[in-house]
């Protein structure tokens, strides 16, 4: 079960401190789409999500890797200036390797943030990059996603009780 478990959890993408990923040698921040970056609802990026994504584009390679569509992904890719990956069909590694390949990097210089146990920190952990863990901005959900909550909900307790982690108690 560890590789559900994130290495930080905070409570959005706001209360990140990204002072510490730049010290920790991350050049590279791979994001989730849905409930990370905006809500579903959302066509367009929010303006304080701009705002962050412009300031960290000058210390960090940005990028997107979603499981929604090029449609969904398109918007945001043209208002934030950076890349992005649909169909990343996270937990897979697929999307991971890409941006690893195409900017370069190595895995110790990259990072995924995003709302998901078992997309987001299963494919960062699977792939053995560091991961962050937010809180989902939203209660809607994609209907595949209701699936990932329930299993995500059992994976949680389990570390509960074993004192591993626990929702609302972030952690750096």
């Amino acid at each position: 079960m560890g590789l559900f478990r994130p290495k930080m959890y905070q409570k959005t993408i706001f209360d990140i401190d990204y002072n510490v990923l730049k010290e920790d040698g991350i050049k590279c921040l791979v994001f989730d789409l849905d409930n990370t970056l905006g809500l579903i609802s959302h066509k367009n990026c929010p303006d304080e999500t701009i705002k962050l994504i412009n300031k960290l584009k000058k210390d960090f390679i940005v990028v997107i890797s979603s499981n929604n569509t090029k449609k969904r992904l398109k918007p945001y890719l043209e208002e934030l200036g950076i890349d992005g990956i649909a169909w990343s069909m996270k937990p897979s590694i697929k999307g991971l390797i890409q941006i690893k390949t195409k900017y370069k990097l190595k895995k110790k210089e990259m990072c995924i943030i995003g709302d998901q146990i078992v997309t987001d920190v299963l494919a960062g952990n699977r792939y053995r990059i560091k991961t962050i863990l937010v809180d989902p901005l939203g209660e809607k959900d994609l209907r595949i996603t209701g699936l990932n909550r329930k299993i995500e909900a059992r994976i949680v307790k389990h570390y509960e009780k074993r004192g591993l982690f626990e929702r609302g108690k972030y952690y750096e």
